[in-house]
């Protein structure tokens, strides 16, 4: 089922996210839900947060960047099926070089920059049935699992901007939270609390 983004300015998008538990309600129903709700909005992850939910969880399918002919043939087989549940995650290593990408967000429409981040991510973290592991990623994956980490940590990309690219998109932020904004999918805003 297709459930509503949560647009910047709500303050779910701050909040300190908790553990999940297998005793969770309807948790594989909320994955699905997580799931639906990315692909309806042309996403490639979506965090609990996005959703309303203030919890450490967030699904990826970067299966969409395995297209993109700018990368190698080895990046793009390791994007081929990318596709993962993250429960209680935790990155224990963030390494390489930085590296600009043009990224936006489901929940700041309309607003794409280049973030820095750092090339290789080392994580933990727990699948569906609640299975322990731990993994190595580099470039678009890691890229993809360090944003959507960022939700459930309280950080937006526009968070890692310069002061001065904040400034400058300041004014789209607010038209945002105030739901003055045109998406082709279901969005939750703080000002107005309706959905569309």
């Amino acid at each position: 089922m297709i459930v509503p983004i949560v647009a910047y300015g709500d303050p779910v998008l701050r909040k300190k996210t908790v553990n999940l538990t297998p005793e969770y309600p309807n948790f594989k129903e909320l994955i699905q839900n997580m799931m639906d709700t990315m692909y309806g909005a042309y996403g490639v992850g979506l965090a609990a947060p996005q959703i309303g939910l203030a919890l450490r969880l967030f699904v990826i399918d970067a299966s969409p960047f395995a297209e993109d002919e700018d990368l190698s043939e080895e990046e793009q087989k390791e994007l081929q099926g990318f596709k993962k549940v993250f429960v209680n995650p935790i990155i224990l290593e963030e390494s390489g070089n930085e590296w600009a990408f043009n990224e936006g967000c489901l929940s700041i429409p309309d607003i794409r920059e280049d973030v820095f981040r750092k090339e290789t991510v080392r994580i933990r973290y727990q699948d569906e049935n609640f299975q322990t592991f731990e993994e190595t990623y580099s470039g678009l994956a890691a890229r993809v699992i360090q944003h959507e980490y960022d939700h459930i940590e309280g950080v937006l990309f526009t968070d890692k901007l310069s002061g001065l690219k904040k400034r400058l998109i300041k004014g789209k932020l607010n038209n945002i939270s105030k739901g003055k904004v045109d998406v082709d999918y279901r969005m939750r805003f703080p000002d107005t609390k309706k959905g569309r």
